[in-house]
């Protein structure tokens, strides 16, 4: 991932699209719903979680070791402080500080961001529910409480409490999507406590194929299932409009989850864009209750 230096502003912005654009994510299209300035912010932090990601995965060039990996989440700690202190260094740090010139961006999201990427840096496996929930809260609640103020979404409590549940479930999905994948990597993010009630191994080298991995998924997911109908209690407390982009990101997740819990055994087929778009779009149309 770039670590391009900052420069002129276009420049900086064309930087920031360039990464967006090659995440191939179907992040992209729930923003277009948003205003120009507002989708310049959340392209900004979503550029930053890309670049820290490939560092943790060892994806970024020269990330290959433990060391080269916090050594380059440090300095991405660095231009946060930079960015607060208003000279930022990268494309990425330039456009987040433009847009904390009038949005309220908390540097202690961002700093939660990066405590997330280094726990992932240094290989999860079947950590206990309160260290899953911290690290959910770093990597995914944190870019959910700086998205719904990007959104223009934000309400207080009540936001906070709709992020970080939302991010709950996006996560957990995330997490009961990838596990295979996760443990070429060494990483399993399922809980001890799952794996305790299904008999599932505490070992990324065992889990794959394993004949209680699906009742390992279908307890965890019970989770996912939970925070959803968390975040959705909040949901009349906003303006429709501002929470467009969320919903249209909670709805394939939900669906995803949904068309799981049919069949635990096997893998949903993966959803085409389009039909990811039509989750969207139908949780959009919900009504609020």
């Amino acid at each position: 991932m770039s670590f391009a230096a900052a420069s002129d502003e276009a420049s900086d912005v064309i930087e920031v699209r360039r990464i967006v654009a090659s995440a191939g994510s179907s992040f992209a299209a729930g923003m277009r719903v948003l205003p120009a300035a507002r989708r310049r912010a959340i392209h900004a932090i979503y550029a930053l979680c890309r670049a820290v990601d490939d560092i943790a995965d060892g994806d970024a060039p020269g990330a290959e070791s433990a060391e080269a990996r916090a050594a380059q989440l440090a300095r991405w700690r660095t231009e946060i402080d930079n960015v607060y202190r208003g000279a930022p260094q990268t494309a990425i740090g330039a456009e987040i500080a433009r847009a904390r010139k009038w949005l309220d961006l908390p540097k202690a999201e961002f700093l939660l961001i990066l405590d997330g990427m280094r726990m992932d840096a240094e290989n999860i496996v079947a950590p206990n529910a309160e260290q899953l929930a911290a690290y959910i809260r770093c990597v995914s609640g944190a870019v959910g409480v700086l998205s719904m103020r990007c959104f223009g979404a934000w309400q207080g409590k009540p936001s906070e409490r709709f992020a970080l549940e939302l991010a709950r479930g996006l996560q957990t999905v995330n997490i009961l999507r990838d596990v295979e994948e996760d443990a070429r990597m060494g990483r399993l993010y399922l809980p001890s406590h799952v794996l305790e009630e299904t008999g599932l191994p505490a070992d990324p080298a065992r889990v794959t194929g394993h004949p209680a991995l699906p009742a390992a998924r279908a307890a965890f997911a019970r989770e996912a299932r939970a925070a959803f109908r968390a975040a959705a209690v909040e949901i009349p407390a906003h303006r429709r409009t501002p929470l467009l982009p969320a919903l249209m990101m909670m709805g394939p997740y939900e669906r995803l989850l949904a068309r799981w819990e049919a069949d635990w055994s096997r893998p949903p087929p993966r959803r085409s864009k389009l039909g990811k778009l039509v989750d969207g779009m139908v949780m959009v149309a919900r009504p609020i209750r």
